[in-house]
């Protein structure tokens, strides 16, 4: 079943939509809500929300409980290939939860919130933007990660980063849900305007390991991995000193050394290196930059430290 979860009018004669798709089986109320869209130039959820419904349906008797998906929570940056609201110039997970009197987007934020709220467990999708690639991982804020860590080691990711900073700000889908008592979930992957389909499936085989521990879904599921938590633990942040473009000799998820040569900043101009560039710390790489123009200060690449290295 398809509502319309919200809805405004627009100029000429057009509306915004925001849609939810309903799929119920068995006699459960066990809900789980999977929400995506919210930026639109992030399409890992997507095709996410696709495999999620078609499996349904051609499995709906092995289903006991409610999944709503949301696909699209910012369908005009979707059709505009654009990662805010279009027209408005504002990124919309940073004005939740919205009110019922204020302006447009406020409103719109404000009736997804009210609508998402009361599932169990809500799956917020994201994808990196342009310029990162992100290992698929959960971002949980220190203050939530009792509650929040055991469902996200479920859910197949290859990290846990719970940050001790808001990683999840308090405008976002996310917190507002969180304070509200409905346990959200913000997974983190791949890289923007693009699918991972490998991403993709390993996200889904997370997706039904969790509805089987709700209770919800009766078939088969796949061994999920035991990813790594960074509670404790420190990130290391390898930045550019210099202009230029950045051409890596690493690949995305491999273990380095302090030192490590990982990459080098080039001039085009001079045809020299102007940056040999090295890891500020031994760990996992789980995150390395995909757009090869950079500028002083440019994030290259994010580094999870060992736990024995933490402090």
């Amino acid at each position: 079943m398809i509502e319309t979860v919200a809805s405004t009018a627009l100029a000429v004669n057009e509306h915004l939509n925001i849609r939810k798709r309903r799929i119920r089986s068995g006699k459960s109320t066990t809900r789980l809500s999977f929400v995506t869209g919210t930026h639109g130039d992030e399409l890992e959820g997507q095709y996410l929300a696709w495999m999620l419904g078609s499996f349904l349906d051609a499995h709906r008797d092995e289903l006991d409980g409610i999944v709503d998906i949301y696909p699209a929570l910012n369908p005009m940056g979707i059709d505009s290939i654009t990662r805010g609201v279009p027209m408005f110039d504002i990124d919309m997970n940073r004005i939740f939860p919205g009110t019922r009197h204020g302006t447009m987007m406020e409103v719109i934020c404000s009736v997804i919130v009210n609508d998402i709220a009361g599932s169990d467990v809500c799956i917020d999708v994201h994808s990196s933007n342009i310029f990162l690639q992100e290992i698929p991982q959960i971002r949980i804020s220190v203050p939530t990660a009792d509650t929040l860590v055991p469902l996200a080691k479920l859910l197949n990711v290859d990290l846990v980063w719970v940050h001790e900073s808001a990683t999840v700000l308090e405008a976002t889908l996310a917190h507002t849900l969180n304070s509200r008592g409905t346990k959200t979930l913000v997974v983190e992957m791949g890289v923007g305007m693009r699918i991972d389909k490998p991403y993709c499936e390993q996200i889904f085989d997370g997706i039904l390991n969790l509805m089987q521990h709700l209770g919800m879904w009766k078939g088969e599921t796949k061994t999920v991995r035991e990813p790594a938590v960074s509670l404790g633990r420190q990130v290391g942040f390898v930045n550019s000193d210099a202009a230029g473009i950045f051409v890596p000799c690493v690949s995305f998820g491999d273990t380095v050394q302090k030192g490590d040569h990982i990459g080098d900043v080039l001039d085009p101009l001079t045809s020299k290196v102007t940056e040999r560039v090295t890891a500020v710390c031994s760990g996992l790489l789980f995150t390395l930059r995909e757009y090869p123009i950079v500028y002083g200060g440019s994030l290259l690449a994010r580094i999870l430290m060992p736990e024995e290295s933490a402090t």
